[in-house]
């Protein structure tokens, strides 16, 4: 099957878009389109974070859910809205522990492209959402194929920063090899989390990590 995504990506999962669980997937949004129903984030965003971060440049990984259901905040890239849309209470949070870890000054810019430019693959579980209705696509496919994208990094990377927050994050430690690559657990963001997320120290250790690899380190300042 013809996919729009970049090429790195395309020749290493290629094997997964000819399978029939993807096929399924792509005619369930065709359909879901055809019924009239509105599927965040638009079409030719839904592969932006492999586009940004081609699979060489992969140094960290953060993984979310599902994306915003709301309108205009979805744009293809785990926790991150577009300029001019305000900062969901995660993303707040995250900011919030960065200016602490780190000792910055955060803008509240809450377009999270800077990081995946520098090798932070921005990577939801799920990768499409019907609108007002979160994790509607939970169960359509995109699981099975996210998977396989993180068996992937695991398999041809080294070194590589995974971020898990929150259980469902965490659930996909077994995919990971721990002895090529490093974990870091944490609470989720979210304000439901009742704080739970700050003090984690992730953002720090991320960068202590890929300069022990001999990496460039992540400027998390936006």
């Amino acid at each position: 099957m013809e996919v729009a995504i970049e090429k790195s990506w395309k020749e290493a999962l290629q094997s997964e878009f000819e399978k029939p669980y993807f096929a399924r997937l792509v005619s369930y949004l065709h359909e879901e389109k055809a019924a009239g129903r509105r599927i965040y984030p638009p079409g030719g965003r839904i592969f932006r974070a492999f586009d940004l971060t081609p699979l060489d440049r992969v140094k960290v990984v953060i993984l979310g859910q599902d994306p915003y259901h709301n309108p205009g905040q979805a744009m293809g890239l785990s926790f991150s809205v577009p300029d001019g849309v305000p900062a969901p209470p995660s993303l707040k949070n995250i900011f919030k522990e960065i200016e602490s870890e780190l000792g910055i000054k955060m803008s509240g810019r809450p377009n999270l492209e800077p990081w995946a430019q520098q090798g932070v693959l921005l990577l939801n579980a799920v990768l499409t959402v019907r609108e007002n209705q979160p994790t509607s696509h939970s169960n359509i496919g995109w699981q099975e194929f996210t998977d396989a994208v993180i068996r992937c990094i695991s398999e041809r990377c080294n070194g590589v920063v995974f971020l898990l927050w929150g259980s469902f994050a965490r659930s996909k430690r077994d995919l990971i090899d721990t002895s090529r690559h490093y974990v870091l657990e944490a609470a989720h963001p979210s304000p439901l989390a009742r704080g739970a997320f700050f003090g984690c120290g992730h953002f720090r250790r991320t960068n202590e990590i890929l300069e022990q690899e001999h990496k460039t380190p992540i400027n998390w300042q936006l």
